[in-house]
């Protein structure tokens, strides 16, 4: 099968005034991305997977996969506490015609390296889709080692790895193992190293800030593929900015997601309890007003 490159957005799920799923307005949401060229990574880290029964898991990938209808791929995050949730989820999503899943490591378990290759083996082994790999410790509490991300691409349905662990290190280490072979990929989850991935060997990059500024993503990513390394520099300059000014306000996806929800209401509020503050808010708005890109 082809590689899966280029900008995906970790889309945001959109919540009516009673914190059910707008359904409606997570199909414009998936508009904006499409007609920016933009990829759609649904149920991730901005998609408030961890506030999701599995039935909306469900459903946000199934509405992400029909309004993309074909014209940009999907990606969905399946990664639940334990193996047995992850393979169920995954066995259902793979039913929708998904590109490829991702899963976070297990959080909550403090898992060895061991345990990490053993719960990536099976949830391989069972499903039929495409798997990334997913790292994330500040949020699991869990860190994929660079060896243990060597001994898991020999898997035949481990296609690469999604990075979030923040530090540029980190994806060195990564685009190491994807240089070793051709059958594994990286994509970079940073906002602030997109165009270092590309220049490294990223095959493209799952972000969300591309919910506020979906064109600047693309930009980059669009840039780069032309040979146009000013102009790519240019737009990760602005986006790096964007990320800086309004990540300084709280925990990172629910000030996406506020600064998104200032330009378009209908995207709702963070499930609680996260919360954003009057201050947060107000500091937020005009980072909205500058950044955000009515597109779609």
């Amino acid at each position: 099968m082809s590689k899966i490159s280029g900008c995906f957005v970790a889309i945001v799920t959109p919540f009516d005034e009673n914190e059910n799923l707008n359904e409606q307005a997570l199909r414009r949401q998936v508009e904006r991305q499409v007609s920016c060229g933009n990829g759609v990574f649904c149920a991730g880290t901005n998609g408030e997977f961890y506030t999701l029964s599995f039935a909306e898991k469900v459903r946000v990938a199934e509405i992400c996969v029909e309004q993309a209808a074909g014209r940009v791929p999907v990606l969905a995050h399946i990664g639940e506490i334990s193996t047995h949730q992850t393979i169920a989820l995954g066995k259902e999503i793979q039913k929708l015609g998904v590109a490829a899943v991702s899963a976070i490591t297990p959080s909550f378990i403090a898992c060895s390296q061991d345990e990490l290759i053993a719960h990536y083996r099976r949830v391989a082994d069972a499903l039929d889709v495409r798997l990334y790999l997913y790292n994330i410790p500040a949020r699991t509490g869990n860190t994929l080692q660079p060896e243990t991300v060597r001994t898991l691409a020999s898997h035949p349905s481990i296609i690469g790895i999604k990075d979030s662990e923040g530090t540029q290190a980190s994806i060195d280490g990564f685009l190491a193992i994807a240089r070793e072979r051709d059958d594994f990929d990286v994509l970079v989850g940073p906002d602030s190293l997109v165009l270092h991935g590309l220049k490294n060997g990223a095959q493209g990059s799952i972000s969300g800030l591309g919910n506020i500024a979906p064109q600047t993503l693309n930009r980059i990513w669009t840039s780069f593929s032309k040979g146009d390394l000013a102009d790519a520099e240019a737009a990760q300059e602005r986006y790096s900015a964007l990320r800086k000014e309004l990540y300084a306000h709280g925990f990172p996806p629910s000030m996406v997601k506020r600064a998104l929800r200032l330009a378009m209401p209908e995207v709702g509020a963070s499930r609680g309890p996260a919360l954003v503050s009057d201050a947060a808010n107000d500091a937020i708005l005009p980072i909205s007003k500058a950044y955000a890109e009515a597109v779609g």
